[in-house]
């Protein structure tokens, strides 16, 4: 008796050279796949060299001053998020909640509002008040309380620094500072639970009494009597009392009385010690706060802040003037022109109003104390605030360009000293005779030449600035770029290659695939070319990634014109094919999978683009369907109305409520799909519009499998409520219950590799396995989201399932046929078509939906940890994560087991079908790679890495979770195409 194959097909004998060409083309693509692993490794890290370097450079030196400071100590007192808005306008009975600071901006300083750039936190803003430049945004990699770099600041050149307030800005500054006087309370201090104000007067107090032990204490009088003092005042009161009970609050704006009432006694008490006038004060903000009580992000309410200059060397108020131009100019944080119109509500409209940038405080510190600008400081000296004389103001704008100007020649030394062929900034070529004409001017007496040369000098000197923080941009972008697309280039060559019939339309027999020569000249061309930027890359000290980079690159691209042959014979086919219409659906089909894969970039920070997505081809696909099958077969309202249903959950939050009660009936919902899959598993044998998805033949090892699995749904149904209702009343769960859910869950994930193995049952089989642990992992209605998204990818099933009846008989590339074109494929399988590529993007757009269906999977914090309390209640930082990424999984292992049981039933090569997956993600990651931004707030800054991160990580994230699938898919049978139609007719 002959043997017979698994779908009852007597096997061919393969010929030797077949069993060479598979183990050659299996050896291949496993080099391929490493390529891939290895490339987008190193190119995901090509976004720190791009993006993520530190604008800070050390050896210069500082300038000093030649002129005599105005202020012989200066007080600096920051409101840690207190916003401009509500520190100027009145309270609900017109009174001014700063009276004191009011009686300044009137009597006797300047005001303004101080603008601060995002990302608005305590530290970056500390930062750019006190050192003069912006937060590194390579510190977003490192934690931001972490110091990354050392820098220089106002504090570092005073003679002595005193400074008091809270523990996580203070030590920044003067923990390693040793002319420094400092405290902080203890972390505890910080309880939302209570009014914050306190912190205030903690921290005045501690200055307070400080002062009066000074005049006991010959040492600290003496230490208090030095010239170029500055005294640090933290009062975080409005910022803890922002986030406990947002900005509207009487707690806040009572926080605002309360700072006013501290820098009122900060200068009674030091002008009544002091008693010589020469103290200036500073009183400002780092960030302000939001209407929801959080900072960050770049709006108005987080960057405007309050800013009020006054004491010795600063400028009287000045009556407003009506002839303020909009200079169409932004400040820093991108939303606000210089000379706005002042609200009238805040009462200041007749007093001239000087908007800063945050950075601009620090050179103005340093003027009024007659210090050395911070060595970092970008920030330019406002001139607005200070009173100094025609010829002062001049040195004081020379010595801020000046800095500024040694930052650029000590950048532009380092990029010179390891710069193969150097590009200098040409604008600042001859800067040398700029400050000479500026030292001639100011000899000569020409102060208002002198000034506008300075400013101007300072101006470029910024640009020059941005020039080498941005110099490799260009050359690594290009690189990384050419990188992407010689790969997905490498990626479309092997597809077209060894999965499509196009080879033996166009090659001869004697130039097939795996017998194909490869050019010895283009190799060595490409290890010269390699060879010869490596020695440029060394001589100019580059980094090893850059090495990397080029190599990577060049390395792709030299595979690719050893492919010269190949490429000038596709190009000889198109170009001398009669017939148009494969060029137009080539390009066609290119640009609709581009605008999709452009659609699946956007939903990344748009959830709601799927739920147009899914009504807009629940409507398409079923019309399709319906003029292409008779209605009766139900396949185009079932697949509308999937859509439909997996369309509304993008509009949910992705905050998840809890709802132990919709958990549950989710399980009934599980039950009711699983049930109804196997009505049409035992009904639709003969029914030739499902004849592809089931097997008569076929049956599962135990009769009673279904019954058993869906009992499983409904135990985790009811294990939920009753360990979520038990964990409710006692805080503790049960033993017994953490041993119930832990078996459900371990068991029904078992069960589906026991079921029938025709694609139906084994699919149904597979949901209803995985249902029982996602369930207990759910708190509200992403367990809803589950059955949805099984109906959606049985609509996709259903989908293809109808498409083979409409193109029966199949009529595409056999796989005897394609071993005679030197194709290499498996038993059964076809060559893919240029309508295949439907599957891949199909694929990613569910795939995608998995991340963002009920939630954003780029932030795991954005998932809510109760969802695991039903198998573990105490903590346990590693389980937990562990229960917490199984349950994001589950929605993926259902999409990778639809495709691969898809690629079986259209009879394409998976293989084939993951590499244009990956190619298709590809295009994603490209567009991603321009989206990394390195400006915004810390989480601006992340989820544009994270979403990087994500789709370069595809290569492997797929190839895995085609690994785990695989144990429930490799068993699937189809039946074949041809008896289909045979039996059909």
């Amino acid at each position: 008796m002959e043997e017979r194959g698994i779908l009852g097909v007597k096997p061919r004998k393969q010929s030797v050279a077949r069993i060479r060409a598979r183990k050659w083309l299996k050896r291949r693509e496993i080099w391929l796949v490493a390529l891939g692993i290895a490339l987008h490794a190193v190119y995901m890290l090509s976004i720190f060299d791009i993006y993520f370097k530190s604008p800070i450079v050390h050896g210069m030196d500082p300038v000093s001053p030649r002129f005599t400071p105005p202020a012989k100590r200066l007080v600096l007192l920051v409101a840690d998020g207190l916003r401009a808005d509500k520190f100027f306008e009145p309270d609900s009975d017109g009174n001014y909640r700063a009276p004191f600071l009011r009686s300044v901006i009137k009597g006797q300083g300047r005001w303004g509002v101080s603008h601060a750039r995002p990302p608005t936190e305590s530290r970056p803003g500390h930062v750019a008040i006190i050192a003069g430049f912006y937060e590194d945004p390579s510190a977003v990699t490192k934690g931001w309380k972490a110091n990354p770099v050392e820098f220089d600041s106002v504090f570092n050149r005073s003679r002595h620094t005193f400074s008091y307030g809270s523990p996580d800005i203070v030590p920044i500054f003067c923990k390693a500072l040793p002319h420094s006087t400092w405290n902080s309370y203890p972390h505890e201090f910080e309880d939302f639970a209570t009014d914050a104000s306190f912190l205030d007067e903690w921290s005045f107090d501690q200055f307070k009494s400080i002062v009066n032990r000074s005049k006991e204490d010959h040492k600290l009088k003496e230490l208090f009597q030095q010239d170029q003092n500055v005294i640090f005042l933290h009062l975080l009161g409005c910022d803890s009392n922002g986030h406990a009970h947002r900005p509207y609050s009487s707690i806040y704006l009572n926080n605002v009385k309360v700072v006013d009432r501290i820098a009122e006694g900060v200068y009674n008490l030091l002008e009544n010690y002091f008693k010589d006038n020469q103290t200036a004060y500073i009183f400002t903000a780092d960030h302000g706060m939001s209407d929801k009580g959080s900072h960050g992000d770049g709006h108005w309410s987080n960057t405007d802040t309050p800013l009020v200059v006054w004491g010795a060397g600063v400028k009287n108020p000045k009556p407003a003037s009506n002839n303020n131009q909009n200079h169409g100019e932004r400040f820093v944080d991108e939303h606000d022109m210089h000379d706005t119109p002042t609200p009238d509500d805040w009462g200041l409209n007749n007093i001239e109003r000087v908007d800063v940038n945050q950075a601009d405080i620090a050179p103005l510190m340093s003027t009024l104390l007659g210090l050395p600008c911070p060595v970092n400081s970008v920030g330019s000296l406002p001139l607005e605030y200070i009173d100094l004389n025609k010829g002062d103001e001049v040195e004081a704008v020379l010595a801020n360009a000046k800095q500024i100007l040694n930052q650029f020649l000590r950048k532009s030394q380092l990029k010179q000293a390891s710069s193969f062929r150097f590009k200098p900034f040409e604008p600042l070529a001859h800067y040398t005779s700029i400050l000479d004409e500026i030292e001639s001017l100011i000899s000569t007496g020409d102060y208002e030449h002198a000034m506008k040369l300075s400013q101007n000098l300072r101006s470029l000197g910024l640009d020059g600035l941005h020039y080498f923080q941005t110099y490799d941009w260009f050359m690594l972008m290009t690189v990384i770029v050419l990188g992407y697309f010689g790969w997905m280039l490498c990626l479309i060559l092997h597809v077209l290659q060894s999965y499509t019939s196009l080879p033996g339309k166009i090659l001869k027999k004697e130039e097939a695939v795996f017998t194909r020569d490869y050019p010895s000249k283009v190799y060595l061309c490409g290890s010269l070319i390699m060879a010869s930027i490596f020695i440029v890359l060394y001589l100019e000290h580059s980094p090893p990634l850059y090495h990397a980079y080029f190599a990577m690159t060049i390395f792709l691209w030299t595979n690719i014109f050893s492919e010269y042959r190949f490429l000038r014979a596709i190009w000889k086919y198109f170009s001398q094919t009669k017939e148009s219409r494969h060029v137009i659906e080539l390009s066609a089909t290119c640009i609709a999978s581009i605008i999709i894969l452009v659609l699946l970039v956007r939903s990344f920070t748009e959830r709601i683009m799927y739920t147009w997505c899914f009504l807009i081809v629940g409507v398409i696909s079923s019309l399709f369907l319906y003029k292409s099958i008779p209605w009766k077969s139900a396949i185009p309202i079932f697949l509308w109305l999937a859509c439909w249903f997996l369309s509304v959950f993008t509009l949910m939050p992705a905050e998840i409520p809890d709802n132990t009660v919709l958990v549950s009936i989710s399980g009934l919902i599980i039950v009711i799909i699983g049930g109804l899959s196997r009505y049409l598993d035992k009904h639709t044998k003969d029914n030739k519009y499902w004849l592809y998805l089931v097997n008569r033949y076929s049956k599962p090892k135990f009769p009673f499998l279904f019954h058993i699995q869906a009992l499983l749904v409904g135990l985790s149904s009811v294990m939920v409520y009753l360990s979520t209702s038990h964990r409710t009343e006692k805080r503790e769960l049960l033993a017994l219950h953490q041993v119930m859910n832990w078996s459900i869950a371990g068991i029904s994930m078992v069960l589906p590799l026991f079921s029938a193995t025709d694609l139906l049952s084994r699919l149904t089989s597979i949901f209803l396995g995985f249902a029982p642990p996602f369930l207990l992992l759910s708190i509200g209605y992403e367990a809803v989201f589950y059955g949805a998204l099984g109906l959606a990818l049985f609509g996709w099933i259903s989908f293809e399932n109808a498409l083979l009846y409409v193109n029966k008989p199949n009529t595409s590339l056999t796989s005897f046929e394609a071993e005679n074109g030197n194709i290499i494929l498996e038993e059964g399988d076809r060559c893919l078509q240029l309508s295949d590529i439907r599957i891949p993007v199909v694929f990613l757009v569910f795939f995608n939906i998995a991340f963002f269906g009920t939630g954003n999977f780029a932030s795991i914090a954005s998932f809510e940890i109760s969802s695991v309390y039903r198998f573990i209640t105490i903590f346990s930082p590693f389980l937990m994560a562990a229960l917490l990424i199984f349950k994001l999984f589950i929605p993926f292992m259902l999409v990778i087991c639809a495709f691969s049981a898809i690629t079986k039933l259209v009879k394409v090569p998976r293989s084939g079908c993951y590499f244009l997956v990956i190619l298709c993600s590809d295009v994603m990651t490209i567009h991603f790679f321009f989206l990394v931004k390195n400006t915004g707030s810390w989480m601006e800054i992340g989820n544009s890495i994270s979403h990087f991160g994500i789709v370069s990580a595809q290569v492997v994230f797929v190839l895995l979770l085609f690994a785990l699938t695989n144990v429930y898919t490799k068993d699937i049978q189809t039946r074949s195409t041809n008896r289909v139609s045979q039996k059909t007719m």
